[in-house]
């Protein structure tokens, strides 16, 4: 059957009650890529239902999102572009957040501490799809300071102390085997003392110009909201087309 016919018939059997799932149960349909998809429907996202301050709202996603046990809540996705405007994306977990911005922890030599360097912007992406919800942060980047980075690194297990140390992120390996004895030699000059923070190893923050929150919707006519913010540190609440 041509794709063409294959996707009228699809569409007309849709109104037909149980036709469409017996179809694709009995020609096999369905699990091609360009078939995947659900209908959202756990939720709304509506102005007169949300917070004024965005960072308020997202208090209360994160915290929905950890009640219903999402896995790593905390994950996000980093966007990055270097000075020649190629971008790459990575997620990172994050580890605070408060009124200047959202922070994350990386090796400052690695390759988005590189394109960071160059190009101080970023966009943060939280996709917590139980909940069948977004949310985009984009904004100015810059590093916390060193008391917060130590403030943090000693709260981290030992094993993640010892990490910072022997990975020189984004850099090509031999093998395996050469982080593994990077650790170990490590463990064995640190034993029974404390481990210092690398020099090379701290935190980032991201002062936020705009927060979209992404609420899924069924028929793909999804609720987005974006705060931005204004000149004077207050924000704007718009509606976007899905």
């Amino acid at each position: 059957m041509r794709p063409h016919t294959r996707s009228r018939l699809q569409s007309f059997l849709f109104y037909i009650p149980f036709a469409l799932p017996l179809w694709k149960a009995m020609t096999g349909g369905g699990r091609a890529v360009a078939d995947m998809r659900r209908t959202y429907k756990l939720s709304h996202l509506l102005e007169g239902e949300v917070a004024a301050d965005p960072l308020a709202q997202f208090e209360k996603w994160f915290g929905e999102a950890v009640k219903a046990e999402v896995l790593e809540p905390n994950a996000m996705t980093l966007a990055t572009a270097g000075a020649d405007g190629r971008p790459s994306a990575r997620t990172v977990l994050l580890k605070g957040w408060d009124a200047r911005g959202f922070v994350f922890y990386t090796n400052y030599e690695s390759r988005k501490g590189a394109e960071l360097a160059a190009n101080p912007h970023a966009s943060l992406l939280f996709t917590w799809l139980p909940l069948e919800r977004q949310i985009e942060i984009r904004g100015a980047v810059e590093r916390v300071t060193r008391a917060e980075t130590e403030d943090y690194f000693y709260k981290r297990p030992i094993d993640s102390q010892l990490g910072a140390w022997a990975s020189p992120q984004s850099r090509v390996l031999a093998g395996r085997e050469d982080l593994e004895r990077r650790i170990e030699a490590l463990m064995v000059e640190h034993r029974g003392r404390a481990v210092p923070v690398p020099p090379h190893w701290g935190g980032y923050r991201v002062t936020p110009v705009s927060i979209e929150f992404w609420q899924g919707r069924p028929s793909r006519l999804h609720d987005r909201l974006r705060y931005t913010r204004r000149p004077d540190g207050s924000w704007q609440l718009e509606r976007l087309a899905p």
